[in-house]
C-alpha cells in the first residue's frame, strides 16, 4: 500500500472545508475495520485512508502548520499503513476507569506473545512496536502488525479470527464476511 504523501495533507483552513463531509466517511469505513476481541479489547485495522485521515486530525487537533512537523507526523503515522502481505492495526486496550487500567495493564504484560490472526488453522503471531512497550506495564494503545504467508493471503477472504490465549485475557472473534471483505483489500497486491 503506498504511504500518504506530503503533498496530499490538506492544511489546517482547507481540511475545515472537507472535515464535514470526509468525516462521516471516515467513520463509516473505520467502523467496518474495528474487531472488538472480548470485553476490553479493540483492533481498528489501519490502511491508507485511516492513516490519512488520523494525519489530518493531529495536525488539526494540535495546530500544526510548519512544513518540518508535517513531514514529522507523515512519517510518523506511515508506519501504520501495512505492506505487502500485511494488516495493521491499532489496538486499544479499554477499562472503565483509572484504578482498573492500571491493574489490568500490568496483568496484560506479555500481551505480544499472546495474539494471534487464525487464517485457514494456521496462526499469524501478532508483531508489536516495542516502542510502545515496557517492562512495568502495557501502555493502552498498541501498534501492531500481522505478517501473513502467501497461502493466508489467499485463503483470507473465506475465514479469519483473531484469537487472545494470555494467561489473564482469552477471548477470539471470526471476522464476519464484510470485515473478511473489506480487510482482504490490504491484502490485493498493489
Amino acid at each position: 500500500m503506498r504511504p500518504v504523501e506530503v503533498s496530499e495533507v490538506k492544511n489546517i483552513a482547507e481540511y475545515e472545508l472537507i472535515r464535514p463531509a470526509w468525516r462521516p466517511q471516515i467513520m463509516a469505513l473505520k467502523d467496518r475495520r474495528r474487531i472488538r476481541v472480548g470485553g476490553h479489547l479493540t483492533l481498528l485495522f489501519e490502511n491508507r485512508d485511516t492513516v490519512l485521515y488520523q494525519i489530518q486530525e493531529m495536525l488539526r487537533i494540535e495546530r500544526i502548520v510548519k512544513p518540518d512537523e508535517i513531514a514529522h507526523e507523515v512519517r510518523t503515522y506511515n508506519e501504520l499503513i501495512p505492506a505487502e502481505r500485511e494488516l495493521s492495526a491499532t489496538l486499544l486496550i479499554e477499562y472503565d476507569t483509572p484504578a482498573e487500567r492500571a491493574v489490568h495493564l500490568r496483568e496484560l504484560l506479555g500481551l505480544e506473545n499472546h495474539l494471534w490472526l487464525e487464517v485457514a488453522g494456521s496462526r499469524c503471531p501478532a508483531r508489536f512496536d516495542d516502542r510502545q512497550m515496557s517492562p512495568e506495564r502495557l501502555s493502552s494503545v498498541q501498534y501492531l502488525k500481522f505478517q501473513l504467508s502467501p497461502r493466508q493471503v489467499a485463503v483470507f477472504p473465506h475465514g479469519a479470527k483473531v484469537m487472545v490465549d494470555h494467561p489473564h485475557y482469552r477471548a477470539e472473534c471470526a471476522l464476519a464476511a464484510g470485515q473478511l471483505q473489506e480487510l482482504a483489500k490490504d491484502l490485493a497486491p498493489s
